[in-house]
């Protein structure tokens, strides 16, 4: 999906539900950078120590920021520190979970369901690859969030981290965002990159090769599609008429397909009143209409 539009530019069994492994901590992270101090310190609680798979190595009773176990989170995948966030949050992790899947409810992620913070195995817990991906845009449109997944390193307080995510060291305009692996839900990987303006996220469930079927992904999508901009300050004239838009207006079109703009008055002066619009445009990739949009006179 383009980053701002919602544009699904490719996909492939997009609604199957799947488990998701340490992708999960996507959800983890974005509720606790909402809700949270990142400057906030706490102390490790026991249900936070020796948690099963990928670590930080809590200790109990350990003085730690939430900025180190955001960092922690995302670039170490550790199952103790989405724990301790959990709890941190929620009181406790059954709560907390609860709150996960409010969260992706009110993102439209209505074919999800948590039952842990950290993507550990459970058979009611899963996703799908849209899913996923409208969860790792909203994700993404928060400016922490981003700059955590994209890091390539980190110095702390408390921790120093080196992201575990090859797609930063490898793939031109990465910026994020998270792997995961479990036997059950087998290799997972959200990906965003941005070239030339357009930013793309990228999802794959069960996926071995997950990073090279990732980059062919994102390199399809920037071969073939350019993210196209229509601002407040550009005019648009028709029958000597100049026009333009209230809002910034992004759009996508495919790069093989000519663009056609027709602007459509709809309202006489007569008819007129406040908050009326005075015409639409419409614009066209090859014979589909793509966009349709109010415009007002200048």
């Amino acid at each position: 999906m383009e980053q701002t539009t919602g544009k699904v530019l490719e996909e492939s069994n997009a609604d199957s539900k799947l488990p998701m492994a340490s992708t999960t901590k996507i959800m983890t992270a974005i509720i606790i950078i909402e809700d949270c101090n990142p400057d906030d310190i706490i102390t490790v609680p026991d249900e936070a120590v020796g948690v099963e798979g990928s670590s930080i190595y809590l200790k109990k009773d350990e003085k730690i920021d939430i900025r180190d176990l955001l960092y922690g989170l995302m670039m170490r995948s550790g199952n103790d520190s989405a724990t301790a966030l959990a709890i941190y949050h929620s009181g406790t992790v059954d709560d907390f979970v609860g709150k996960m899947n409010d969260k992706a409810r009110e993102i439209g992620a209505l074919s999800t369901n948590f039952k842990n913070p950290s993507g550990l195995p459970d058979k009611e817990h899963y996703t799908t690859a849209r899913d996923l991906c409208n969860i790792a845009r909203y994700a993404m449109s928060n400016e922490f969030f981003k700059e955590i997944v994209s890091s390539k390193s980190y110095s702390g307080k408390y921790r120093n981290y080196t992201n575990k995510n090859k797609m930063l060291f490898n793939y031109e305009g990465a910026n994020g965002v998270k792997t995961g692996y479990t036997v059950k839900a087998g290799r997972c990987l959200v990906s965003s990159a941005e070239r030339n303006g357009m930013q793309v996220v990228s999802v794959v469930l069960n996926c071995p090769d997950m990073y090279e079927r990732s980059e062919n992904i994102l390199d399809y999508c920037f071969n073939n599609y350019a993210l196209i901009e229509i601002n407040p300050e550009t005019f648009i004239m028709s029958d000597k008429v100049l026009y333009k838009t209230q809002e910034r207006i992004n759009f996508v079109a495919n790069k093989a397909e000519k663009l056609f703009y027709k602007v459509k008055n709809i309202l006489s002066d007569e008819k007129r009143f406040d908050g009326d619009y005075d015409a639409e445009l419409e614009i066209y990739s090859g014979n589909n209409l793509i966009l349709v949009e109010k415009l007002y006179n200048i």
